[in-house]
């Protein structure tokens, strides 16, 4: 969450460097419109939760409008404060994530991910750091999600995955192998 402009900055930067962005931000929704959308996304958090005051109110209302444009522009429904710093959104198009969930640093996502509740309000996903979910694959419930964990394609995780550096797939999902690129993963010998 972000508390403070150092922590706001720092948390570009990771988005930035995540999605291999350099030079000059984008200005316009249309040029580059992933890291126009993470940029506002960042902005509306640093706003909404270090400026505070009613001196700050008309600047919160303005880039709350721009977000509901890019969201609607977009397909993104991705709530503040629900993901860490390097955030690597992969594909404009639906993604939707409950406002309760809570999602660690360095996630990629693409296209057609849902992230939800199970039963009750409560019944949420807490998701880890480097975590890979790729096109349509669904995350109901109170599960948690390891560090390191890849979600395959249109999985439907509805249990947790305890174990750090899995590779999880089908429906429901269940773990299929150890992911390579986890930097704990046992080498083969050449």
């Amino acid at each position: 969450m972000i508390r403070s402009r150092s922590d706001y900055l720092a948390y570009l930067e990771a988005d930035r460097l995540a999605l291999g962005r350099a030079g000059m931000p984008p200005l316009l929704l249309l040029q580059d419109p992933i890291w126009y959308f993470q940029r506002l996304l960042r902005k509306l958090e640093y706003y909404t939760n270090c400026r505070s005051g009613p001196l700050w109110w008309p600047m919160r209302m303005w880039l709350k409008l721009q977000m509901k444009r890019a969201r609607l522009l977009l397909g993104f429904n991705i709530p503040l404060n629900a993901i860490g710093p390097g955030l690597m959104l992969i594909h404009e198009g639906d993604i939707l994530i409950h406002q309760n969930a809570r999602i660690g640093s360095h996630a990629r996502m693409n296209i057609g991910v849902v992230i939800g509740i199970g039963l009750t309000e409560e019944a949420v996903p807490v998701i880890g750091d480097h975590v890979l979910i790729e096109p349509g694959a669904k995350i109901f419930g109170a599960v948690t999600i390891a560090d390191w964990t890849h979600i395959g394609a249109n999985a439907v995780v509805n249990r947790s995955v305890t174990e750090p550096g899995m590779v999880v797939a089908g429906v429901p999902a269940k773990v299929v192998k150890a992911n390579p690129s986890y930097p704990g993963a046992k080498k083969s010998p050449a």
